[in-house]
């Protein structure tokens, strides 16, 4: 098999082409909770707590920068977007609502062996 041959099959297997729309479907995912923290949360979050940002704390320590705001805003936009994520999930997990599975048939070995133990009960 040439190598070629062998990339498109590897390539074409279900997982991967799986995988790479997981991914694509991921990133314009992203976009989305980016845009709904940084469009629609962080303005009422700024308004809330009177418009600090928190991204221009920084000090200097000899010739370096220390920038621990920017740090903080990093830490405060990921918390509101895992809160985002999580009630969005929470959400299509409501709306997914599945039926109850039906309990399985127990395997045949262990229907006799019941047979056979109300036999032996019997006697």
């Amino acid at each position: 098999m040439s190598m070629l041959q062998e990339f498109k099959s590897f390539a074409m297997k279900g997982n991967v082409v799986d995988l790479a729309v997981g991914v694509i479907i991921g990133a314009a995912f992203g976009k989305i909770v980016a845009s709904l923290v940084e469009d629609v949360i962080m303005p009422l979050v700024g308004t809330l707590i009177g418009g600090v940002n928190f991204s221009g704390l920084a000090f200097s320590v000899g010739s370096a920068t220390l920038k621990y705001g920017k740090f903080l805003q990093t830490c405060l936009d990921f918390l509101i977007i895992a809160w985002a994520i999580f009630i969005a999930v929470k959400l299509i997990n409501r709306l997914r609502k599945e039926e109850p599975a039906a309990p399985a048939a127990p395997p045949k070995q262990e229907v006799l062996l019941e047979e056979i133990r109300d036999i032996l009960k019997k006697r």
